[in-house]
């Protein structure tokens, strides 16, 4: 298909771009300068991929950040709420450094790309494969593995989020109204680059599916995404208000408690001699300090002692369990079954 057919078919609601799939505006200025520098040169793209839905429409499973990117240019990019996005704005290549500053339209005719140019674009053609139906939910997901053909490779987060989707869109939201969180913020100062790699939502997803699963199924662990991703989407597709209200529940509780108590220094590790967190967080000490909490906190009779928590903040990086299984090298699926445990076992009411 040409540019211009999907561009018109993205106009009239028929091209769907959620920008939970992938990282939409992960491509630096430069990339995507670079791929309109590669149509107007005649360079083949990468394939699209997209999937056909029960009205009929195409939701992209590959190629978002390629498409989403020729629409920012072309000014008709939405924001997820429907409201316009500021048009891109190109910088100089290197076989075309005249696109520097070029914008589709431009008051300044000297800054807006020639008609000649546009045309190029529009009429230039990509291979759209048609992969799956919307029902074949697992099929769709390693697809989705498989596919990052253009940009930044995505994370495993990134790739449950657009299965989550596709599965059950309002229980994604509500993961993301957890990570939004202000209390969970207030916990974990992570990195803009964790934040831009959805990190904070995969400690959600890991929350939501760790804190209330018995222990004889977290020995059954052998890859930690796979695990989660089946978990997650297992809970998406039973759709259970009572247990996505008592984990909504208990998630908010640890976390209030957590905010006023710790606060950024929740899942730092505690020096003794210095009396005082430092470094960054550790996933090894939210996994006994918060899914510990959690477990017991969707229970409104369970009492979250503040004496308790704080004691086992500055006791943990001494705990003899802990100093073995959550060292570096370990597997996470070694790992987890005992972190989780003990974190069971210290804040047991």
């Amino acid at each position: 298909m040409s540019i211009g057919e999907l561009l018109t078919m993205y106009k009239d609601g028929e091209l769907e771009l959620h920008p939970e799939f992938q990282r939409l505006f992960r491509w630096t200025i430069e990339q995507k300068s670079r791929l309109i520098e590669s149509l107007l040169l005649g360079i083949p793209i990468p394939s699209i991929f997209v999937s056909q839905t029960d009205k009929g429409t195409w939701e992209v499973i590959d190629g978002l950040q390629r498409l989403s990117t020729i629409f920012e240019l072309t000014g008709d990019l939405r924001h997820p709420d429907g409201t316009e996005r500021t048009p891109l704005s190109l910088n100089g290549t290197k076989y075309l450094p005249a696109l520097n500053q070029l914008q589709w339209v431009s008051e300044d005719l000297t800054k807006q790309l020639p008609s000649e140019a546009k045309l190029r674009i529009k009429r230039a053609r990509v291979d759209v494969n048609i992969v799956l139906s919307k029902s074949d939910v697992t099929a769709k997901y390693e697809l989705f593995q498989r596919l990052n053909t253009g940009g930044t490779e995505a994370s495993e987060q990134e790739v449950r989020n657009a299965i989550l989707v596709m599965t059950n869109r309002g229980f994604f939201s509500w993961i993301t109204d957890l990570a939004n969180y202000s209390n969970f913020r207030a916990c974990l100062p992570i990195t803009e680059k964790a934040l831009d790699e959805q990190y904070d939502l995969e400690l959600v997803t890991r929350f939501i599916t760790l804190s209330i699963l018995p222990e004889d199924q977290l020995k059954n662990i052998n890859d930690l995404g796979t695990f989660l991703t089946d978990k997650i989407l297992e809970m998406a597709m039973e759709q259970s208000p009572a247990i996505k209200e008592k984990v909504d529940y208990s998630f908010r509780r640890c976390f209030d408690a957590l905010a006023t108590i710790l606060g950024e220094n929740s899942f730092k590790k505690y020096d003794v001699a210095r009396q005082q967190s430092s470094g960054q967080v550790l996933i090894s000490l939210f996994e006994v300090i918060a899914m510990g909490i959690g477990y017991y906190a969707k229970e409104e009779t369970y009492e979250i002692s503040e004496e308790l928590i704080t004691r086992v903040h500055q006791e943990i990086p001494r705990n003899p369990k802990f100093m073995t299984t959550a060292g570096s090298g370990i597997r996470a699926s070694t790992r987890i079954p005992n972190t989780i445990g003990l974190g069971r076992e210290l804040f047991s009411p």
